[in-house]
């Protein structure tokens, strides 16, 4: 299983931290790094939120190993047809190391500071159904795309110059709906994204995406499956209890939400438990953008 870092960029993300994460996390040999996108926080106070396709951009062009992406990029703020021409560009700037993750959008504040529509959650998915088709679309058609859709219309457009990559990007969807979310997996993704779950809901969810993936006539393995977990992880026990004090929860508790808690290797029978359920590649929330002698503890124990 493939080890990888995700950071929040709503969370004090600038370009300073950005950068000193990225050469970290490239040099210590993690799997890749990822970040969400959003244009501030769910609750106040606002922070620094470094824009996300300008940061990928960045990455792109001062790395040659990692991989990297969106967890995830709605379409709620974005025109899809924008999004793939930039995530086309970013991809072929940094050699074909980009997976571009679409989501929905889910936060209400971000959306109403900015004036862009949320939608009610039916709606919502209608219109990233649309969005992903269109990206679809325009990443893998040579030709000239026509799309009338409810939210999204496309006359006679073309994505040049065409991807270096046979098809562009590959397209992560994250979330955890057995229903909507995996039909949609089924129809458009190479990679399923699940979110914060235990081992035995994962393994639930992946064997009705399994069976989506066969009723659409594809094969399950052509279908990375990752997941975007949180980690309370210390170098002592007294670290972590510290840790777990501060957040008022018990370690119990947080595994039971899929989060990895431990300190030093007590983490590691935790690994071994997804990569048996299946989890290809973990992407590790690192809440604290400063604490890269964290990062360095970690990769020694996971690495």
């Amino acid at each position: 299983m493939d080890i990888a870092i995700m950071i929040e960029g709503q969370n004090g993300l600038t370009w300073e931290r950005w950068q000193r994460i990225v050469a970290l996390v490239d040099d210590l040999g993690f799997a890749g790094l990822y970040r969400s996108d959003h244009f501030t926080n769910a609750n106040p106070p606002d922070k620094d939120s470094l824009e996300l396709w300008v940061s990928l951009t960045w990455l792109a062009g001062h790395t040659r190993r990692i991989e990297f992406g969106p967890l995830v990029s709605p379409v709620s703020f974005r025109h899809p047809a924008l999004t793939a021409r930039m995530a086309a560009a970013v991809d072929d700037l940094s050699g074909g190391r980009l997976t571009l993750g679409l989501g929905a959008g889910w936060q209400a504040r971000e959306h109403d500071l900015f004036g862009f529509e949320l939608l009610d959650p039916q709606a919502r998915f209608d219109r990233f159904e649309e969005g992903l088709e269109v990206v679809t679309r325009l990443l893998r058609e040579d030709g000239r795309v026509t799309f009338n859709g409810k939210y999204f219309q496309l006359r006679q457009a073309a994505l040049l110059p065409r991807p270096q990559r046979s098809g562009g990007p590959p397209l992560l969807i994250g979330g955890n709906g057995a229903k909507r979310t995996l039909d949609l997996v089924a129809r458009y993704a190479a990679e399923w994204n699940s979110v914060y779950l235990p081992v035995a809901k994962f393994s639930r969810l992946n064997a009705i995406l399994d069976g989506k993936l066969r009723a659409a006539g594809r094969d399950p393995d052509s279908v990375r499956r990752s997941m975007m977990t949180g980690l309370l992880f210390g170098g002592t026990s007294r670290e972590v209890n510290e840790k777990l004090a501060a957040r008022n929860q018990s370690a119990d508790e947080l595994r039971q939400r899929g989060v990895i808690v431990g300190a030093g290797e007590e983490i590691k029978p935790q690994f071994a438990a997804l990569a048996a359920a299946g989890v290809q590649r973990v992407m590790l929330q690192w809440l604290d953008l400063d604490d890269l002698a964290g990062l360095e503890a970690l990769a020694k124990v996971v690495l």
